[in-house]
Parts: structure tokens; sequence; C-alpha cells
């Protein structure tokens, strides 16, 4: 039986349905047609007195929160995908709204319901999901038909604008997502101490932003909801 499901009273449904960026242990079908032709990320300007601030992996953490929708929800996992391995760096200016940031997402380290983090995440992430579930969830995530590891190693995400003051900033991020380059705008809290600089936040993300195709399956009564919701604290040096 697929790891999504929670038991193994409807087998028909096994292997077909995906949840989130990836669901079962079948490798879901392209969106038809041709992608968008692939875009050149420009050159982001870094102001010359910024000060240049290193990600500290260990002190940081992305995740991406991923939910089934339908009226047979039940039968599927809500899912907690993760990256302890960010890199890259902060440029860190007088005036915030020079600030800039271009940080790295190693796509085939990212992890797949840790249980710890299911714990953490809350009452829609209950404990329970074997490993099977989630090395299958994780084998989709990394397949061609989605982040396709193999080509794409990484996502790249790089602050163009910075609106705000105090701790509470607006920042707009360029995501390059296997060759396709995306723009999302982001509530972030900064806190500094001495030379370093602490950045949280949490936001709604859909998959259709980023050119994925949220997935259904029974006439929709088991679906993966189209908007995630991501969450982020990183720190860097």
């Amino acid at each position: 039986m697929s790891g999504v499901f929670a038991g193994g009273r409807f087998p028909w449904l096994a292997g077909l349905f995906l949840l989130g960026l990836a669901g079962c242990q079948t490798t879901p079908t392209p969106a038809p047609g041709p992608p968008p032709a692939a875009e050149s990320a420009a050159p982001v300007a870094i102001s010359p007195e910024a000060r240049r601030l290193a990600v500290a992996a260990e002190e940081s953490l992305l995740q991406i929160l991923v939910y089934r929708g339908g009226a047979m929800a039940r039968l599927g996992h809500n899912h907690v995908i993760a990256s302890r391995h960010l890199d890259g760096e902060v440029f860190v200016s007088d005036d915030p709204a020079q600030t800039r940031f271009d940080i790295r997402i190693p796509v085939n380290e990212l992890t797949v319901d840790e249980p710890a983090m299911r714990e953490e995440a809350g009452p829609d992430f209950p404990a329970g999901v074997p490993q099977s579930a989630r090395d299958g969830t994780r084998k989709n995530l990394l397949s061609e038909s989605l982040l396709d590891g193999a080509n794409y190693q990484t996502i790249r995400l790089r602050a163009t604008e910075v609106s705000g003051s105090g701790e509470h900033f607006a920042v707009t991020v360029e995501i390059t997502m296997k060759d396709q380059l995306r723009t999302v705008r982001v509530p972030v809290q900064v806190t500094r101490d001495g030379e370093s600089l602490r950045a949280r936040g949490e936001f709604p993300l859909k998959q259709s932003d980023l050119g994925l195709k949220p997935f259904s399956v029974a006439m929709g009564t088991l679906v993966v909801l189209d908007e995630m919701k991501v969450r982020f604290d990183v720190t860097a040096r």
C-alpha cells in the first residue's frame, strides 16, 4: 500500500495520489504543453559599502508544509519538506533597502517528514508516517516530473527589492527553479546581534506560482491543495 494512505480499504487508489510537491511511490504525469522559455536572472546590484555575511547552515532551516484536500482527504497525509543545508550570502547595508541575499537550496538534500519536524509542525501533522511513505514521497520529489534533482541540483533565492523598517520588512525574492524564474513577495522579520543577522518568516505559496500543477484523483475527491505554507529561519554571520 502506498505510503500516503492511512489504510488498505481502497487499494485501487494506491500509487495514484501525489500529495504536495511529491506523494505516493509512483511518478506523476507531467503537466501538458511545453514549459515556458528559460529566463536569465539579471545581476543584482550590491551596495559597495555592504558587508558580506555567510549563511550558517547549522543554524538555519527552511520548511514547506504541504496539505491534502477533498472529500477523501483523510486517506492521505500532509507533508513537511525541509532543508537544513542552506548555503549563500547576505549583503547587509546600513540602509536596509539596499540589503540583498543570494541563497541556494541543494535539491538532493531535501528531507521529507522528519518525525521531530512533524511533531513541531502541529496537529495537522500527526506522527506515524511509515518510512516507506517518506522514501516514496522523497523519490517523487526528486523525480524528473517535479524537481528533477538529477539535472537541477539547486534552487536559488535572490532578494531584488527590500522595503520596511525596524524589524519588519517585505522582500521581493526571485526563485530560480529548473531554469525558470519566478518572483514572490515575502514578509521577513529581521534581528541583528553584532555581526550576525537572523531572518524569520512564514508565508503562503502556491504550487502554480512555481509552475507546478496540483494533483488530483478520483474526480477531485482526493487532491493536493495548491496553496502551501513556507516557514524559514535563517542565520548569517
